[in-house]
């Protein structure tokens, strides 16, 4: 019997240095990207001549690279979009892309790329049917949700196709909503996690109840010794450590530590060098969060520390003015990076530790300007250079620096767009989506969200009328729960179904036939080049992701080839988590320091969180209807009687743009 191959260790780098301690360490791939089309815009990220070096090198040492082009598409991005990718093929022929928009797996395709193409979790494949399709669309390999646990892995495993592996994160920063899931930070101004330009609400203070904490702010995931179930899963095929945002120090202990833990799962003394090496990771307090089924833990945790990096000490007022100390409570050196609080405190900062001191030692700081910090405030190591790894990196940039740069040629693309549909005259429909409709009020077409835990109110007398809207995430724990509800709802004349993501087909009798799939707004459509992917999976249409500027959502028709409906009305979510923390109660107001408002509610196994105002774009419904939208949503989400609603309204990114 041969033995079965190892997990590759998966690391991030989001600059050059990072890109070597990966190296240096002894990683089996890396992922990044480049200065556009990333979902870590605030990364440093590359210049495909810069990675280009850099992939050359690792090639020479056996590393993969892959290069995250995961970001959604906005209309008019093709041809920039295409340019790019044959620049990658020309110049950095990296070994995969992630993507998580059909749109750039199309271009990928039509740009030459013969490499990989790995299914971003941003794409949000969270239940076994939804893999099925995806080798047909030529992905290799699909990320899994961080939210799942080590028995769900394994549900995914047994129903992943054949030619189709498994990626699953293994350590690094939590987002609080499902990844592909969360609008927070663009419903407040146009800065998309969808556009790798996330400001993290989550992170923020919040009030409820009378009570100040940070009550979506999760600890980072860290699966250390945990790992070893994994190497019993062999269709998981690479751990992925979280991180393109961190510095080389965190990269190289991180991905140190996973090697140990991959190679010698059973080693006592590997498996306490690794946890030193993770300890020394300067990340945030950590958390298994599901991974053990039987004892899952909640990620948000307000009394411990929410910033990234080592405590360092805290800050006391110095003798002059403007003059601060920071009691050391490690030892820092010089070029190590501190953080002075976190990002929503008056004085956050980061300084440079220009000289060496002990532990227990005094740094003092002089601050001339810009907000004071407070007494007490807490310091974090969030970055160091120390000699032994500089000597580890040392050799690798000088080999570096022998790779000739390759000269930037210009290239051409011409993206091959599907063609747009005949636009005949359509009287444009207009329904709402309820949770619980009355039907005595009910007269013409409408939507219901399809819940399990709610079936004995959906509407199945007129289930042949019925919009039916499956959420846009279903988990492994509750599939089973939904193919038998979405049967009953076909077998009593159900047929036209707006999916969540579009690999609930899986979910249906005999893949849907005889069924209208639309394409829901949570599938984040927004270019043409997706809604051909539909239209060739046999959607009957989409509705078009409302995060799209006001320009683009009315562009977006002319160039589709399917009919396109537009959420228009009512409560969008700010995103849909697995978790709530256990100090916050359903269905009652949690505000910001800016007195916004929000709550959140459950819905099956996910909670929804709502902000207290709704979105509106009613007086633009003239210009979308000539634009050619045919069906106009309304989203009608209950309000608790502890919540009051805001005279406001937000037209999402109509006016601002979406970044």
């Amino acid at each position: 019997m041969t033995e079965a191959k190892k997990p590759e260790i998966l690391a991030p780098a989001g600059d050059p240095y990072s890109f070597l301690a990966a190296l240096a360490a002894g990683a089996d791939a890396v992922y990044c990207g480049l200065k556009h089309f990333s979902a870590r815009m605030l990364a440093r990220n590359f210049s495909i001549s810069e990675l280009a070096a850099l992939a050359e090198l690792a090639r020479g040492r056996g590393v993969r690279t892959y290069v995250a082009v995961n970001t959604l598409l906005k209309p008019d991005e093709a041809e920039k979009a295409g340019r790019l990718v044959k620049r990658l093929v020309a110049d950095v022929g990296p070994e995969a892309l992630i993507v998580q928009d059909l749109g750039v797996a199309a271009i990928a395709r039509q740009a030459g790329y013969k490499g990989e193409l790995h299914l971003s979790t941003l794409a949000n494949v969270s239940s076994p049917t939804g893999l099925a399709m995806l080798p047909g669309l030529s992905f290799a390999r699909a990320v899994l949700p961080r939210e799942l646990s080590v028995d769900e892995m394994r549900e995914m495993a047994e129903a992943a196709p054949e030619g189709l592996s498994l990626e699953a994160f293994v350590h690094g920063a939590l987002c609080y909503n499902v990844s592909g899931r969360c609008y927070w930070s663009s419903f407040l101004g146009g800065k998309s996690g969808l556009r790798g330009r996330c400001v993290q609400p989550c992170r923020r203070l919040y009030e409820h109840r009378g009570v100040k904490g940070r009550y979506f702010s999760c600890q980072d995931l860290s699966l250390d010794v945990l790992t070893k179930a994994l190497l019993t899963i062999p269709q998981i095929t690479a751990w992925k450590i979280e991180g393109r945002k961190k510095g080389p120090h965190y990269v190289y202990h991180a991905v140190a530590a996973y090697k140990l833990l991959r190679d010698a799962p059973d080693d006592a003394s590997a498996k306490k060098m690794a946890a030193s090496f993770l300890e020394q990771s300067l990340g945030r307090a950590t958390t298994n969060y599901n991974f053990l089924s039987q004892r899952p833990k909640n990620p948000v945790d307000t009394k411990e520390r929410t910033g990234s990096g080592m405590p360092a000490g805290k800050l006391t007022r110095g003798a002059k003015p403007g003059q601060w100390n920071l009691s050391a409570r490690v030892s820092l050196l010089p070029g190590d990076l501190v953080r002075l609080g976190v990002e929503d405190e008056p004085g956050h900062r980061v300084v440079k530790v220009t000289r060496a001191v002990p532990k227990g030692g005094r740094l003092t700081l002089t601050f001339a300007d810009g907000p004071r910090p407070e007494s007490g405030m807490p310091a974090f190591l969030i970055d160091r250079r120390e000699r032994g790894l500089m000597d580890k990196i040392g050799p690798l940039e000088s080999a570096l620096a022998k790779i000739p740069e390759r000269e930037a040629k210009p290239v051409e693309f011409s993206p091959a767009l599907p063609k747009p549909r005949k636009a005949g005259r359509v009287e444009p429909l207009a329904i709402s989506v309820w949770r619980h409709p009355d039907m005595r009020k009910e007269k013409g077409p409408f939507g219901v969200w399809v819940s399990t835990k709610r079936a004995h109110n959906l509407p199945l007398q007129r289930a042949a009328t019925v919009w039916w809207w499956l959420p846009p995430v279903v988990w492994p724990d509750e599939e089973s729960e939904f193919v038998s509800l979405i049967a009953a709802i076909v077998s009593r004349g159900g047929k036209r179904f707006v999916l969540g993501a579009p690999w609930q087909t899986g979910l249906f009798p005999k893949g849907g036939k005889g069924v209208d799939f639309w394409a829901g707004p949570f599938c984040n459509i927004a270019n043409p080049l997706a809604l051909g992917e539909l239209a060739r999976l046999g959607f009957a249409g989409a509705f078009v992701t409302p995060e799209l500027s006001g320009e683009d959502l009315l562009a977006l028709p002319a160039l589709s080839p399917l009919p396109l409906g537009v959420v228009y009305k009512g409560a969008w979510p700010l995103g849909l988590s697995r978790v709530l923390s256990g100090e916050v109660k359903t269905c009652m107001p949690v505000i910001s320091p800016k007195e916004e408002g929000l709550w959140a509610v459950k819905y099956d196994r996910t909670y929804w969180l709502y902000a207290n105002w709704e979105m509106d774009l009613y007086k633009h419904r003239d210009a979308l209807e000539k634009a050619g939208y045919i069906v106009f949503a309304d989203l009608r989400e209950p309000l608790p009687k502890d919540i009051t609603r805001r005279e406001r309204t937000s037209h999402f990114n109509w006016e601002v743009g979406l970044l």
